[in-house]
């Protein structure tokens, strides 16, 4: 039987999302709790500026959310076949984007009825689902050793960092 194997750029790329997603959306469902609320919160009111650290974990999200999307449409876009990899990925865009055109200061002066904000909320709600969704469809599709080949950190002769360069210039080269 053949062994699952996913690309060590995606393994990198998925690896750093799957940590900084969930401490984002953990983060601002802290920041939600104490500062908006409307829907419900949190019985445990942790102190801190919370709004701050969401913003840092912002700060290195965008980036790696350009370079994952960039993937995904290009190297990994194979992938893109199965819905609940897209929807997570829109969802991601989403949350990022909106949150990348809020104003901290909102939450802080009580300002909850832009748009943006409401959007903001929407696509957390969004990024939850499709991630649950994504994790279940793995799961569904290849089990647990499917899943495991995220956490390998066995690379393939040709799957090295310094071969990544050249697989995007085939892929590139493939395209035109």
């Amino acid at each position: 039987m053949v062994r699952p194997y996913q690309p060590s750029l995606l393994r990198l790329l998925h690896g750093a999302m799957a940590l900084l997603v969930p401490l984002a959306w953990l983060s601002g469902l802290i920041v939600y709790s104490n500062h908006d609320g409307r829907f419900g919160r949190l019985s445990w009111q942790p102190a801190g500026d919370w709004i701050d650290l969401h913003g840092t974990l912002e700060v290195f999200l965008w980036p790696l959310a350009l370079l994952f999307g960039l993937y995904a449409l290009t190297l990994g876009r194979a992938r893109l076949n199965q819905a609940a990899n897209t929807t997570a990925l829109l969802a991601l865009a989403l949350a990022v984007g909106s949150g990348k055109l809020m104003n901290e200061n909102w939450l802080r002066t009580g300002q909850f009825d832009h748009f943006v904000y409401s959007l903001h909320l929407l696509a957390w709600l969004l990024v939850a689902a499709a991630v649950i969704w994504h994790v279940a469809a793995i799961l569904m599709r290849g089990g647990a050793p499917l899943a495991r080949t995220m956490f390998q950190l066995k690379l393939r002769p040709n799957d090295l960092p310094r071969d990544w360069a050249a697989q995007v210039g085939r892929l590139l080269r493939r395209s035109s």
